[in-house]
């Protein structure tokens, strides 16, 4: 980490980028092991609380509904106050607590409840670890760092150890006991976070004259002013639609990818687990791959490649007869593409608009993705699984990543080191 000293921040310790990178990426993980413990824990909660598809749906798309709003909503909040530390500590408290909670629910009501706050304390969790991450980050760094945040340690401790431990747990005792557990990590990381991470150096949003005196109307007014804003800034609505086919098609593939392989695949429940536990850590090599290849070629062909790749889960799933290996060997290769998101959430949002509105403009591409990716999407499709079968979850995951795909080659290059390479050929 020290090749490139000359462009770290001038604010920053020796050696804190790499603390930096440790304690956010282990938070980040462990708070996608909260909500990731839904899919890997639906198929017993399904058989003990009777639930429908359509019902096991909503449990991720209210979770979903309220990670976007909490996501654009406590982003700006920390931007209007230039803080970030307490937002971070806060969210880790309040979803830990949830995950107990979730164990403790009776109903598909109750449940829902808890995963709908859950939702509301991670959403800002993403954006504000990326922009604290991205001011720590050398300018060389920030692309790898922030995927090596989301993806490696997202995939390793969410996808990867998640399956491997929730499913032993709900065997051995019962679903209950593996919530429990998994909302003791958060906890313990709230107390080191708070020792060892710096409120980073920032400016608050400059506020009006007489800002001070405005009304909640008005306040309303004008923050939706400002996302209408965000939404005239191309690389800003593209990387919103690239969000929305990216977050649904994770959501929805999921949500019914372990059913399928539980009910079509007619899969042993820890052979399964093993294949989600295998391919979970896939999205930290794609995230590193993602990042370095973005780092050299530029973010948008990085981002590109990556978002397709996932249309090979679905398509292996519904056309590839296979023994669990080979299945786990193309599942592993498609979720690689989960190393685009912290390009299109993180890293393009931020260099579009600059590190003061970085949380804001995160915050409103997870927002967008979530609320029509991660909300609206699969509800209407566990409806359709519940009238149809498991075959048009699939199909609909495989749509929304070809889409994805697509979008992604209309992003503006933001990386300005590429951007700087061809403006010297230019000119030469």
């Amino acid at each position: 980490m020290n090749e490139n000293k000359a462009d770290t921040p001038s604010w920053l310790p020796r050696g804190y980028e790499l603390t930096v990178l440790l304690l956010l990426g282990l938070a980040y993980g462990f708070a996608y092991f909260d909500r990731m413990a839904m899919t890997f824990l639906g198929p017993y909660v399904q058989a003990d609380l009777g639930l429908s598809n359509e019902e096991l749906a909503w449990l991720g798309s209210g979770l979903s509904l309220t990670w976007a709003l909490g996501a654009y909503i406590f982003g700006r909040w920390s931007d209007l106050v230039g803080k970030r530390k307490p937002f971070l500590l806060a969210a880790l408290v309040i979803f830990s607590f949830c995950s107990v909670m979730s164990g403790l629910s009776w109903s598909f009501g109750t449940l829902l409840a808890s995963r709908i706050v859950m939702g509301a304390a991670e959403g800002p969790f993403l954006p504000i670890c990326l922009a604290i991450m991205v001011a720590a980050s050398a300018d060389s760094r920030k692309g790898l760092n922030a995927g090596v945040v989301q993806n490696v340690f997202g995939s390793i401790i969410g996808t990867a150890l998640a399956p491997f431990v929730l499913v032993r747990i709900a065997e051995a005792y019962d679903w209950r006991m593996a919530f429990y557990l998994a909302g003791i990590p958060g906890l313990i990381l709230a107390l080191v976070i708070w020792r060892y991470i710096q409120e980073p150096e920032g400016t608050p949003v400059a506020k009006s004259e007489g800002e001070e005196k405005l009304g909640l109307g008005a306040i309303l007014l004008r923050e939706l002013r400002e996302a209408g804003s965000l939404m005239t800034t191309r690389n800003i609505w593209l990387c919103s639609l690239v969000s929305i086919f990216g977050v649904g098609t994770v959501v929805i593939g999921s949500i019914f990818m372990p059913l399928y392989l539980d009910g079509p695949r007619d899969i042993e429940p820890t052979t399964w687990a093993n294949i989600m536990t295998a391919i979970g850590f896939s999205p930290a090599i794609g995230a590193v791959t993602a990042g370095l290849l973005s780092e050299r070629f530029g973010r948008k062909w990085a981002l590109a490649l990556f978002v397709s790749l996932m249309t090979i889960a679905p398509a292996t799933l519904l056309w590839v007869e296979a023994p669990p290996v080979a299945l786990a060997a193309l599942l592993f290769v498609s979720w690689m593409g989960l190393g685009s998101f912290p390009l299109f959430m993180g890293v393009i949002p931020a260099e579009t608009l600059g590190r003061v509105r970085a949380a804001t403009a995160m915050g409103a591409v997870v927002a967008v993705g979530e609320i029509f990716g991660g909300f609206a999407l699969p509800p209407i499709t566990g409806r359709l699984a519940d009238s149809f079968s498991l075959d048009v979850a699939l199909y609909v995951q495989l749509g929304l990543a070809a889409l994805g795909g697509l979008t992604a080659l209309f992003v503006a290059e933001t990386n300005p080191r590429v951007l700087s390479r061809r403006a010297t050929g230019a000119a030469a």
